[in-house]
């Protein structure tokens, strides 16, 4: 019998304690500053069995997005250059744009969605994200849906 699975996005503030300590060990173990889970569960605050209990069901968006059809949405400002700084971000990030859909500017915000392909980039997504919204002209950039 095949077991469906649901995923969510959600929030890392609103997420209980427990899933954050785990995400930290995982990092400090990936990062190699804790060679062992008992050192790193430690260091955290968890015990050891609450750490086995999650590690599979919780993950960072990037680790499920490999090689994945990712689409956002991004409200920009109508000046010139800032569609196009944004997909050169996307591009530098190794990212394959699939699709980019922009409307009509309507009071100097132009409403933009653009789909990419993951499997190449040299970056965690959420890297790119946080990239993308610093430049300047960015006035929203969400994840919209991921398949």
């Amino acid at each position: 019998m095949r077991e469906d699975k649901n995923f969510y996005i959600i929030d890392k503030n609103v997420l209980p304690e427990i899933f954050l300590k785990v995400m930290d060990v995982k990092n400090l173990l990936e990062s190699g500053r804790e060679k062992t889970v008992q050192e790193a569960v430690s260091k955290v605050g968890i015990s050891r069995s609450a750490f086995y209990k999650y590690r599979d069901a919780v993950f960072p968006l990037y680790e499920n997005t490999r090689g994945k059809t990712v689409t956002f949405a991004t409200n920009l400002d109508d000046t010139k250059g800032v569609l196009s700084c944004v997909l050169n971000g996307i591009a530098s990030a190794g990212a394959n744009i699939l699709t980019i859909n922009q409307n009509i500017p309507i009071n100097g915000i132009a409403m933009v969605t653009i789909s990419i392909e993951t499997d190449a980039m040299d970056r965690d997504l959420g890297c790119l994200v946080e990239e993308l919204q610093q430049i300047d002209g960015v006035q929203t950039f969400k994840i919209i849906a991921r398949e």
